[in-house]
């Protein structure tokens, strides 16, 4: 499958909206569109893209794997009603869909509370877990449509000797 751009379908946003909340006068906000013109005005959640590893990665194991573990990372480390170490289980970096996370503020619950209106301390419903993982990868495939990043030159660790040899010294006469 080719990394295109997704939206939420009818049943997504109808089995969210119907899911439980704590306080009834919140509504959640479904829009994706809304919700990434919101992002969009983050400089923090601007500044997430994908590194040239992460690209290749996406590029290797295809919309699907990645998806299926966008929604495992959801449902074991946010869906609960308390996560273990919740505002930190989301690393900043190591794989797509952590970034994904950050940048779409499905990171932790007080995100997810904040930006997606899902609140906290209540186990997600499966239509909210869906939900994540469809604005996560809606992130990747608009990740996936940028030219491909440069991979970053690695930093050699080795020593400079105090002792120039004749290769390495210039003849300034």
């Amino acid at each position: 499958m080719v990394w295109q751009p997704l939206m939420a379908t009818d049943d997504v946003i109808n089995a969210a909206i119907s899911a439980p909340r704590i306080d009834p006068d919140i509504q959640i906000m479904f829009s994706i569109d809304h919700v990434f013109k919101r992002l969009a005005a983050s400089p923090f959640r601007q500044r997430f893209h994908l590194g040239a590893k992460e690209y290749r990665y996406c590029q290797d194991k295809g919309p699907e794997t990645v998806s299926q573990h966008a929604a495992d990372f959801i449902a074991k480390r946010l869906a609960p009603a308390e996560p273990e170490q919740d505002g930190k289980q989301t690393p900043m970096r190591g794989h797509p869909v952590f970034i994904a996370q950050h940048a779409t503020a499905t990171c932790c619950r007080g995100c997810l509370e904040k930006w997606h209106h899902i609140p906290a301390h209540t186990a997600m419903t499966p239509a909210q877990q869906h939900y994540a993982v469809t604005v996560i990868l809606h992130w990747l495939h608009q990740e996936m449509q940028r030219p491909a990043p440069v991979a970053k030159e690695r930093k050699s660790n080795k020593k400079i000797s105090d002792t120039p040899d004749n290769a390495q010294q210039m003849n300034l006469l």
